[in-house]
Formats: C-alpha cells, structure tokens, sequence
C-alpha cells in the first residue's frame, strides 16, 4: 500500500472511484498526516449517519447539501465549509448535484486498503 501520494495529482488525467449510491471520489493528496478528497454527489445520494476518530474539514465546491451533525441540521451550499470533530455522529444527503472537497487528519486508512465505505447507499426516493 502506497503510503504517500503524488506530488501532483491531476484530476483530469484520473478517473473516478464509484463507491455505490451515486456517491464517487477522487484522492488529492495524502500522507500518515493528512488526507484530502474529492466526493461527488448525484441528487439524492447519502452519507449514512457515521462516526470516525478522524478530525474532518469539508467544503462544498458545488451544489447543495443537508448535513447533521450531532443531531443538528444544516443546509450547506457552494463556497460553505462544515467542521467534525473526532467521533460525532454525522451524516449528509445531497439536495442538488454536487461536489464536496473532504479533509481528514489523521489519514482514512480505510480509504487506502480499498475498503470502500459502508455510510453510502441507496439514493434517498
């Protein structure tokens, strides 16, 4: 497993990862430290209600998103930012057709082992 990414990650020249429930990413960089992520979201698609000892920071780079956390709503939008703290219940359902940039520190082991996560499934109806 490779520990460190690219120095440069051109995302044109990369094809997206399908994790299932119209939920796709793309890894911008990461170390033991770090990690950044590019997640694409078709209407409807979910994040199951989860909880990581990983700290997270998101920005919504494009469309619009409904986030709990710790049992408090949000609507978030392009040009928005959403903050999680170590082990806090949260979840998220994509309103409108979007991307978000999510990063975590320390590293997603769990992204690198290519175990997919389980938080996203179905498209919500």
């Amino acid at each position: 497993m490779k520990r460190v990414s690219d120095k440069y990650i051109i995302t044109k020249d990369m094809d997206w990862e399908v994790l299932g429930g119209g939920v796709s990413r793309k890894f911008l960089g990461y170390d033991n430290q770090i990690m950044m992520v590019r997640v694409k979201f078709d209407k409807g698609a979910l994040g199951a209600p989860h909880q990581h000892f990983h700290t997270q920071a998101t920005f919504c780079v494009s469309g619009k998103f409904e986030f709990e956390i710790d049992g408090v709503k949000q609507i978030v939008e392009a040009g928005d930012g959403v903050y999680i703290e170590p082990n806090l219940l949260h979840s998220a359902v994509c309103l409108e057709e979007g991307e978000l940039i999510d990063t975590f520190s320390p590293v997603r082991e769990d992204f690198l082992t290519g175990d997919g996560p389980s938080y996203f499934g179905d498209k919500e109806s």
